[in-house]
């Protein structure tokens, strides 16, 4: 509408413009045949007023018309435009090509062994497991009677194991000479002091209720065992276990995972 009136009132400054050209004109034919100086110094001041009018009134025909930015509108949520609100620009998406996370092939990097642990072990506090068959080599309590050797696959799973829980380690014993083997095996492994785990934290007991009873004491979040009645006795009272089987799986419970190592459990993304 505002266009259509500044035409008009273009076109009407334009057709004063011409009548103004014609009556001019005949005024100077009129005083030409009047031939005087005073005549001539009419026509002059005449001209020039007329020239400054003109220039005043004119519009110039090369400017452009000014238009109003477009604003985008977000939807309500009825689906017609909310009022007086402007959609702004979406944010700029980084190239996730150049983030930390991820190689030039698109591909994430491999997680370190600490993190695929505190995965692994869905953030507990507190971890109980056997040593006999999980961490140890032996399987019995009379082979600790002569020897005890920490498996050299399993130290570094328990070095991270003890950096993000509470770990208790706990094994059924004949006599205090297989407890100081067990202890001064773990100690050349490393397991103490540097390796994160502490020495009192490792139980000994004579009966394998015994081992129950720490686990329960404790109430620990994970248990980690060898010994399939031991893990279906806790199923009631704990969150989730680890079985680990050499042989045969017998009857499992639901909230009871199996692998054949504690390392090849713990070690591997789900």
């Amino acid at each position: 509408m505002s266009d259509r009136v500044a035409d008009d009132a273009i076109s009407l400054v334009r057709r004063l413009t011409r009548n103004l050209n014609r009556k001019v004109s005949d005024i100077v034919l009129l005083l030409l045949n009047h031939k005087s100086a005073g005549s001539f110094g009419a026509v002059a001041g005449l001209a020039i007023a007329v020239v400054f009018t003109w220039k005043f009134l004119r519009s110039p025909p090369d400017r452009g018309r000014r238009r109003t930015p477009k604003r985008n509108v977000l939807p309500s949520a009825n689906g017609g435009p909310s009022s007086g609100v402007a959609a702004e620009d979406p944010p700029t998406v980084p190239n996730l090509r150049d983030s930390d996370g991820v190689q030039e092939n698109g591909s994430p990097y491999e997680l370190s062994l600490g993190q695929i642990v505190r995965k692994r072990l869905g953030g507990c506090r507190k971890v109980t497991c056997q040593l006999l068959g999980v961490i140890l080599e032996e399987k019995n309590p009379e082979e600790l009677q002569k020897h005890a050797t920490v498996r050299p696959s399993v130290v570094e799973v328990l070095q991270e194991i003890t950096k993000c829980c509470d770990f208790y380690l706990m094994e059924r014993v004949l006599d205090d000479e297989s407890e100081e083997r067990v202890l001064s095996a773990m100690e050349n492994a490393g397991l103490f002091g540097s390796g994160g785990l502490n020495r009192d934290k490792v139980l000994f007991c004579g009966t394998e209720n015994g081992r129950i009873s720490f686990v329960r004491q404790i109430e620990s979040d994970w248990h980690i065992d060898s010994n399939l009645d031991i893990i279906s006795q806790l199923t009631r009272f704990i969150r989730c276990q680890l079985y680990i089987y050499s042989d045969d799986l017998g009857q499992i419970a639901p909230n009871v995972i199996t692998s054949t190592s504690l390392e090849q459990y713990l070690s591997q993304i789900s």
